[in-house]
């Protein structure tokens, strides 16, 4: 559509409503601050434009039906999901930047819409279904409140009062059934922003009084020694057998995290901004060097996408906006931003970086739900004109091995070699949910080639109907692993929740030791045979997998070894026992002392939801008389 103004669109009118003159002047006089935009902002509205208008194409017109006119609709999940109308806030912010009626049109459809997910109470549903989730609802007062606040100059006075107090039914649940034994720790971090935000902007002091009370309590679910915030779970602070809290690196950089240091900046609280920088840092580690946020172990690893996790916003505005106490956190919020990029397919974010390749399509709450973010961080542009990449995160530069404690995860780093190694026994729903564990080898990123592997759930369960999308073809897990099937029952160490894992630094190796056992979905474990020692040894040219067992007989035992592979890559079998994969940036060497061979499959590649990746299987099985299978992967 070519871009013209509301004046310009006056004679046909939008919804019998029109942008009034003064508005138009504010547009116009963005549209020429615009010129001066770092690379950040530039890159950030360049992308939030190609989601608001793919938005926008979706948008269902058909006004002979109340129940989906102006709701998003969702060609991934076949459904409208309840907190569309949180795309007000991208579409209001397209349309005082750029005064094109489009995105007015958008704005007041879709909350004209929002009356399907209403209760009688004032909160919003989950899903037009009005016995689904409605504690989402604070996130949908924080999305109407900031396009009210920074926007609502644009809207008729009628219309914004008619906005305004329907928002205020809204806070006022939160207000009323929000404490901080609400849910999941998400939602009540994300309140604490929310009740003093709309405290400020209705002139209500219990709101603000309330958000303090949430606020005075943020230090109690701080890990130590690396301040990861804990709680997404229910009980938030139940503790595992090895004494670990329920933590999701996903839902705290892209939701969690935001809230509070949004409520610290507006408050001015130093002491809290002191220990959120910390806890910053913490998470920080776990940015992979292209900008992906390292969830493999995550208590919600069923939504983990590979840049966060599916029904959060992205971590940019608490990290853009704390880039002043440490440069790196403005890195990330550009390295983020670019990867999110990369996962657009045809104008919607996808939940990883091969929907395309695979011929998956992209669910429709990833787009809204991060337009929103990148809204928030145009509209705040005063406070990240010092965002730069000029300083790495740590994983870019980092060398040897760091343990994080409170997760029983370990960060290797040698040379182009990234590792994450998890035991982390931690179990979203306490039963089936099983993200990398058992000493897996859970994520293996290389400088040249990107991730090699990437850890899935065991089996990927929908969790969260509402908010995953199906598996297209089978569920093949992505975690390298050991297994043996015994009468159809599959034995593996990603199931082992008690696995050992130890390692060494020594002469440029680094060398991790799992000790681990075949186990089932039921915890429970094969005799002796079923015990492995496993080695992942890295040096400057390779990363070598050993598997050892206590057997050679031939029971089915093998190493699996899904490479992160999309559709179309070249791969060449050079002998019985190597073969390669064929990459834009380098060739994949995979080699072993036995043969090698790959898992037929439908199509070309295996895909998995968790994190959005496809894979070229290689299995590699253990002769009878083999104890021990060595396999080594190089770039060249």
């Amino acid at each position: 559509m070519e871009r013209r103004s509301f004046v310009h669109l006056s004679a046909i009118g939008s919804l019998g409503l029109i942008l009034p003159v003064y508005a138009c002047a504010e547009a116009n006089h963005k549209n020429q601050k615009s010129v001066g935009m770092t690379d950040f902002e530039a890159s950030s509205l360049s992308l939030l434009t190609t989601w608001c208008d793919a938005m926008i194409r979706e948008q269902i017109n058909d006004p002979a039906d109340a129940v989906s006119n102006g709701a998003l609709y969702c060609e991934a999940c076949g459904v409208i999901h309840g907190r569309c109308q949180e795309s007000v806030y991208p579409f209001l912010y397209m349309a005082d930047k750029t005064g094109e009626q489009k995105y007015l049109d958008a704005a007041i459809k879709v909350m004209d819409w929002s009356v399907n997910v209403d209760l009688p109470n004032g909160s919003w549903t989950n899903m037009i279904d009005p016995k689904s989730w409605w504690g989402t609802t604070v996130f949908g007062t924080i999305a109407l409140g900031e396009a009210l606040h920074h926007h609502g100059h644009i809207l008729p006075r009628e219309l914004k009062e008619k906005w305004e107090n329907r928002l205020k039914q809204a806070i006022e649940i939160v207000y009323n059934k929000f404490d901080m034994h609400f849910s999941h720790i998400n939602y009540r971090f994300t309140a604490i922003y929310a009740l003093s935000f709309l405290g400020k902007y209705f002139n209500e002091e219990r709101y603000i009084l309330r958000s303090k009370e949430f606020a005075a309590l943020v230090p109690q679910y701080l890990t130590e020694p690396n301040k990861l915030i804990f709680g997404e779970d229910k009980p938030d602070n139940d503790k595992s057998a090895k004494g670990l809290y329920p933590i999701d690196l996903g839902y705290n950089v892209e939701e969690t995290l935001n809230g509070v240091v949004q409520y610290a900046l507006v408050e001015k609280d130093e002491e809290l901004l002191n220990l959120l920088t910390a806890s910053l840092n913490g998470h920080l580690e776990f940015m992979l060097p292209d900008g992906a946020w390292d969830n493999s172990f995550g208590t919600r690893q069923n939504k983990w996408t590979y840049w966060g996790s599916r029904t959060t916003d992205g971590c940019q505005p608490a990290f853009a906006l704390m880039a002043n106490r440490n440069p790196a956190f403005g890195t990330a919020a550009i390295l983020s931003t670019e990867l999110l990029q990369r996962c657009t397919v045809n104008g919607l974010l996808a939940g990883g970086l091969h929907y395309e390749t695979h011929g998956v399509k992209p669910c429709m709450h990833h787009t809204f739900a991060h337009a929103k973010n990148l809204a928030f961080v145009l509209d705040n542009s005063e406070h990240v004109k010092n965002v730069t990449k000029n300083t790495p995160v740590p994983r870019t530069v980092s060398d040897g091995v760091k343990h994080f404690s409170e997760l029983d995860v370990w960060l290797g780093a040698r040379g182009p070699w990234k590792s994450t190694i998890s035991s982390y026994d931690q179990i979203w729903k306490k039963k089936y949910s099983v993200a990398a564990t058992g000493g897996s080898l859970a994520v293996l990123w290389h400088q040249k080639v990107g991730p090699l592997f990437t850890a899935s759930m065991a089996e990927y369960l929908l969790v969260e109907p509402y908010n995953q999308q199906p598996q297209p073809g089978e569920d093949f897990c992505l975690t390298p692993r050991v297994e043996r099937f015994v009468d159809d029952v599959w034995y593996t160490n990603i199931h082992d929740l008690k696995a050992k894992v130890a390692n060494t630094d020594e002469n440029g190796i680094i060398n991790f030791e799992v000790l681990a056992a075949l186990t089932n979905r039921e915890k429970e474990t094969l005799d002796a045979s079923g015990d492995f020692k496993l080695n992942y040894l890295f040096d400057e040219e390779k990363t070598t997998i050993k598997a050892l067992r206590t057997t050679d007989e031939a029971n089915g035992d093998r190493l699996v070894l899904p490479i992160i592979s999309p559709t179309g890559e070249k791969v060449v079998k050079i002998s019985e026992n190597k073969i390669e994969i064929h990459k834009k940036e380098g060739v994949v060497v995979i080699e072993a002392n036995v043969a090698l061979a790959i898992k037929p499959s439908e199509k070309e590649r295996i895909f998995n939801q968790v994190p959005g990746m496809e894979v070229l299987p290689i299995m590699v099985a253990f002769p009878k008389g083999t104890k021990e299978v060595i396999c080594t992967i190089e770039i060249v």
